[in-house]
């Protein structure tokens, strides 16, 4: 079965047998689109190789640091064992549910050699560029196979989808959104589910991928799914396709069923954790109504593409990191007429797959705007379907907006077949190929992606590096560096990852950046990080806006019961502080830090103070 093939020619024109190809000039296109997919990856990356351990993605420094945490949190569970899915080494003493979070474990242990030898900020950056690289090259070998058999109509369509506007915002950190190849992959092996014969062998196959790609992209995941399920279902309706569908329907159950029990066997274990684990939680920590694609967006321009280099910017998006659609308007008319060109042109069967593919489409671009309209920025009063959708399991912990990132793939598509008609040398001068050939053009040009912004970030302390702070705290112990880790102050979540990333003694840090559940534990709603506790809002507020406060013996108090709840055993100021957005106020920390607990210790190139729980801060 294939999704959309041209249609078959008549005999009359049908070509003579292909000769026999040497398999180096077969695989010569594919080479060539791997090469230029790589080169792509490494042009919006290359900010990040310039310097990766000093740089960081100037848009999202907090998610970078989660993933580098992640990925050396990979090598601790290979070097001295540990529980994939669930950690107490962050957010000490409660923990943090892995599974509920976006983990990526699988890459953890397969880049685990790269991060033992290079470390995790090395590893950020490989597994980024991979990720886009592999996307579109992943995107040309489902298109070649599926839709079109020209090659150059699969590459340009691929390339398209791999470096989409919405993918290369997701790469502003967002290691597991980059995975944009896990949806090819598993279409692919859904497609073939069909095959007479066979359901057996791709059954096990897609079982596993689907297995493996829970940890790696599990929102991407339950979005392929859903696309799949949906575009499957509205492909085998029509009456040009219902015999078909009907003749392998019981081959597509088995397989599924295969699937099912091999992906069940997998991810038992991990589902539990994600639904019932310690740590778990209902929901997200984010505003599904903030995290609506807006109406506009789909016709307008994300910040890293040539458009909003000539001032076609915007600010419809949540923020930099989910401009998801903005695919401009000359794309959107594009599409809206190689659909009407195409079905006019088409036989039955391929009218079939065009409906199917604007059913997708819609589903998943109503499904995009939320539980309440937006427009031009502004909120509207007009309900949607996900008002209806949103406290759903699943869909309770998804953002709305990014459910348009399903028709960068459906747009593949239909870029794919109209680039395959432009490209079709069979076929007589025909009027329309000219204009819609620069229309082509014009569409495409502006979404060419600009490399991802970059900044500087703290050093690793030699006290770190150098494994002195060992003397400072024992086995299982628990140090923290000032301020406490947040999203927006990440760099004590930095130093323990790279201290996991070498292996031996390691540490446990209070607080952290993460998602877990609010006050009341174990299933309530979900938030970013842990929930706040005096002493670490008092750090953080000093490092965020330079704030000293005049501290009493009550403060002192809270700070030792806070201390004594973390079992902390001492903390540490370097000389920089990464923030969001820049550096954050040192000299306001190291004031408080001394007004709370006395002079510091200077250690190497970091301020350190002892912490007896129970007993630090001593009152005044």
């Amino acid at each position: 079965m294939s999704v959309a093939a041209p249609a078959p020619r008549t005999t009359e024109d049908r070509p003579a047998p292909p000769r026999a190809v040497p398999v180096l000039r077969r695989w010569r296109p594919h080479l060539l689109v791997a090469v230029v997919a790589l080169a792509l990856a490494v042009y919006v990356t290359h900010g990040l190789w310039r310097q990766p351990y000093t740089q960081t993605i100037g848009e999202n420094v907090g998610d970078q640091t989660f993933f580098e945490w992640v990925l050396a949190y990979g090598v601790h569970i290979l070097r001295d064992g540990g529980n994939p899915f669930f950690t107490t080494m962050m957010n000490s003493p409660l923990g943090v549910n892995l599974a509920a979070n976006t983990s990526i474990t699988v890459d953890a242990i397969l880049f685990a050699p790269l991060t033992i030898l290079a470390g995790p900020q090395v590893t950020f950056a490989t597994i980024l560029t991979l990720n886009l690289a592999g996307s579109a090259f992943a995107w040309y070998l489902f298109l070649g196979r599926w839709v079109t058999r020209n090659r150059a109509a699969a590459a340009i369509a691929g390339l398209f989808c791999g470096f989409a506007p919405g993918f290369v915002s997701h790469a502003n950190g967002h290691v597991n959104w980059t995975s944009g190849w896990v949806a090819p992959l598993v279409l692919w092996w859904l497609l073939k589910l069909a095959e007479k014969g066979r359901w057996l062998r791709n059954g096990l196959v897609l079982g596993v991928i689907l297995g493996c790609s829970f940890t790696i992209a599990a929102e991407g995941l339950f979005f392929t799914a859903l696309a799949g399920g949906v575009f499957v279902i509205a492909w085998s309706v029509p009456r040009a396709h219902r015999e078909e569908a009907r003749q392998a329907l019981p081959t597509v159950l088995a397989g599924l069923g295969v699937a099912a029990v091999v992906a069940f066997a997998l991810l038992a274990y991990p589902l539990y954790m994600h639904f019932a684990g310690p740590q778990t939680f209902a929901g997200t920590g984010f505003n599904q109504r903030h995290y609506a694609e807006d109406v506009a967006a789909y016709f307008s321009y994300s910040d890293r593409t040539l458009a909003a280099k000539v001032g076609l910017g915007n600010n419809l998006a949540a923020n930099s990191t989910e401009q998801t659609s903005f695919f401009g308007l000359p794309l959107m008319i594009l599409i809206v007429a190689s659909f009407v060109l195409l079905r006019r042109r088409s036989g039955p069967g391929r009218r079939a797959t065009l409906l199917a593919l604007a059913i997708t489409g819609g589903v998943f671009m109503v499904i995009s705007f939320g539980p309440r309209l937006r427009i031009f920025g502004a909120e509207t009063d007009i309900p949607l379907p996900y008002a209806l959708l949103q406290r759903l399991p699943l869909f309770d912990s998804a953002l709305p907006l990014r459910f348009s990132l399903v028709l960068v793939g459906v747009f593949g598509v239909i870029l794919a077949m109209l680039a395959d008609m432009l490209l079709d040398r069979a076929d007589a001068p025909d009027p329309v190929h000219a204009p819609f050939a620069a229309a082509f053009t014009f569409a495409l040009l502006p979404l060419f992606p600009l490399p991802l912004l970059t900044s500087p970030r703290a050093p690793e302390p030699e006290f770190i590096s150098a494994g002195h702070w060992k003397q400072y705290v024992p086995e299982g112990g628990t140090l923290t560096a000032l301020p406490f880790a947040t999203n927006v102050a990440g760099d004590a979540q930095r130093w323990q990852a790279y201290t996991m990333a070498r292996g031996g003694r390691q540490f446990r840090i209070p607080d952290g950046y993460f998602l877990g559940p609010d006050v009341g534990g174990a299933g309530e709603k979900g938030r970013i990080g842990a929930v706040p506790r005096p002493t670490d809002w008092l750090f953080l507020r000093a490092a965020l806006y330079g704030y000293v406060p005049q501290l009493t013996n009550w403060d002192r108090a809270t700070a030792r019961e806070d201390f004594a709840y973390w079992d902390i055993d001492a903390v540490f100021l370097p000389a920089e502080i990464t923030g969001a957005h820049g550096m954050l106020h040192h000299t306001a920390v190291e004031l408080t830090a001394t007004e709370l607990l006395g002079a510091p210790e200077q250690v190497d190139d970091v301020l350190v103070w002892r912490i007896r729980p129970g007993v630090d801060p001593i009152d005044r």
